[in-house]
This record gives structure tokens, sequence and C-alpha cells, in this order.
């Protein structure tokens, strides 16, 4: 199947204030975002013309780019604002959207502090990963050679462009292995994440999720948890071992990208996607799509 390249499309991008066509959003090859990563961004999902807790994400990469030590030149309503007028322009009622932040290229070293903060709007059509039947059947994952890092090394509480490059490592590994994704594990070893969505377990009814303080607390993570709670399901988050994780009767997976993707193996074990996991994706599929009341974030 061929791949339209994200550089070579129709249409137009959102681009420090004003509708740029699309081939023309460009950067210089020696932007500091490219070179040091001082890049921040969002993945968020349009259902229904809605974009999804467009508010939360737009808050959040503001903060995101204040850990990396710069401030948007846009407030919260202009990035929403923006968001709706790119999907406007797209003519866009279901896909994905992409925000992203970035120093420029006025100068060129560790040291930055005179470049411009520029800010791009995207989107695009992208639909869920599987159909409801399709997704019940589960992903694979292998357990990932990198670890997430301490929040003394790194933002960890930030969505910044640096910290996916073990990421993109841990999840082409898996790939070449005949895997979907692969499981990271924390500095201290115990479970974190997978390589773009959080991670959730459960165990006798009980749904297990990690405790997020070395990684992202997603936002359709938190959005899950309110959902499970709403079910009077028990939801406790908390550090744990692989050893935990063996054991598991459902194994499921939360992001924008991924909504909700249950797990059929983690290296040699193997889970069978049940009730909690069907739930969950069609409780989430009934918030997204404005068939349920909305769950505040947290």
């Amino acid at each position: 199947m061929s791949v339209i390249p994200f550089h070579d499309r129709d249409g137009h991008i959102w681009f420090d204030g004003a509708m740029v066509p699309w081939r023309e959003a460009q950067v210089h090859v020696l932007t500091h975002g490219l070179h040091y990563a001082s890049c921040v961004f969002e993945g968020e999902r349009i259902y229904n013309g809605v974009i999804f807790k467009s508010h939360e994400h737009a808050v959040r990469l503001r903060r995101s780019a204040e850990l990396l030590g710069f401030d948007i030149p846009y407030s919260v309503a202009e990035i929403e604002a923006a968001k709706v007028e790119v999907c406007r322009a797209a003519g866009l009622t279901n896909g994905y959207l992409r925000p992203v932040a970035w120093r420029g290229s006025e100068m060129m070293g560790v040291a930055a502090q005179k470049n411009r903060i520029h800010l791009a709007v995207a989107c695009w059509e992208w639909p869920s990963y599987f159909s409801a039947e399709a997704r019940m059947q589960g992903i694979d994952l292998e357990i990932a050679r990198w670890r997430r890092p301490a929040p003394d090394t790194a933002p960890t509480e930030s969505k910044a462009a640096g910290l996916y490059m073990i990421c993109t490592i841990s999840k082409h590994e898996a790939e070449q292995n005949g895997r979907q994704d692969a499981l990271m594990l924390d500095y201290r070893g115990f479970v974190a994440e997978a390589t773009g969505a959080n991670f959730f377990m459960v165990k006798d009814g009980v749904v297990h999720t990690p405790i997020p303080d070395c990684f992202l607390n997603g936002i359709t993570r938190q959005t899950i948890i309110d959902l499970a709670r709403r079910r009077g399901l028990t939801v406790l988050e908390r550090h744990f071992t692989l050893d935990e994780v063996q054991g598991a009767d459902e194994v499921f997976l939360t992001g924008s990208a991924a909504e909700v993707t249950p797990v059929r193996r983690i290296g040699d074990w193997t889970f069978i996607p049940g009730a909690v996991c069907r739930a969950m994706i069609g409780d989430y599929s009934d918030l997204v799509n404005g068939r349920m009341a909305a769950v505040a974030a947290e």
C-alpha cells in the first residue's frame, strides 16, 4: 500500500498565526528544535467535528513548553481557535491533530535564548487503529531494553520530542521482531508504559495502572480511569513489576492515537481481552462520539 509522505500533501497548515499551503510549511535545517530537541507537541483526535478535550491538550502543550524553558506566544484560547481553523479548512470532522511548538534557527548551540518560538498545527485523516471487533484480538508487545528516565534527569512531565527517541528505537525493534509495540519499564524497574500509550492491567476485576511519576500522565489515561470508576470498578494507581503483569487477566493500552487497545501477548505471556477491555472500548467510544456525558480531566 502506497503511503502519501507528510511533506507532500494538499491542504493547509496553521503556521505562526497564518494558514500556509501544506508544502510551504517548512523550517530551516539548522532549527534548534531539530538539533537540540527543544520541541513539544500534542496528539489529538477530532470526532464528529469536535476536538476531544481540546482545552486540556492546549493547556498541556503550553505547560510542556514551560518545562523546556520557553513560552509559546499564543494563549490556550488562541491555540484552540487555531485547531478549529485547521479542521475547518481541511473539511475534516474525524481525524488526527498535531500541534507542535519549537525553538527556531536564530542561534545555533546548546544555548538559544533569543530564538523565536514557533507554533504550527496540522490535521489529517487517521481512522481508529482497529474496528471494535478487530481490536479485541489484541496486540503483541515485547519488553523494551530502554527505560523511562528518572524525573530528576529529564523533564518527564513534558510531552517533549526528545523523550520519544528511546520510544522510536524500542518500537522499531519490536516491529522488527514481529510485535506491534514495546512495554517500557522505568528507571527503577517498575512497569511504565508502551512507546506511545499508557498501560493498564486487570486482576480479579480490579484495574491497575502505573503511577505516572516519570512518564506522561495521558489525557486518555485520566479519562479511562474516570470511566472505569463510573462503572464501579476499583482503579489502583501504583507501582508494580513485570512479575505481577504475568498473572493479569486482561491488559490494555490507552492514548489519543491508540484509543483503547487490548494486549494479547507480552513476551511469552498471553492474555485474553475480556469484559473490562470491551467495556472501556465501548464507553470511550460513546464518550468521544457524544453519546455519554463528558468526563473531566483530572
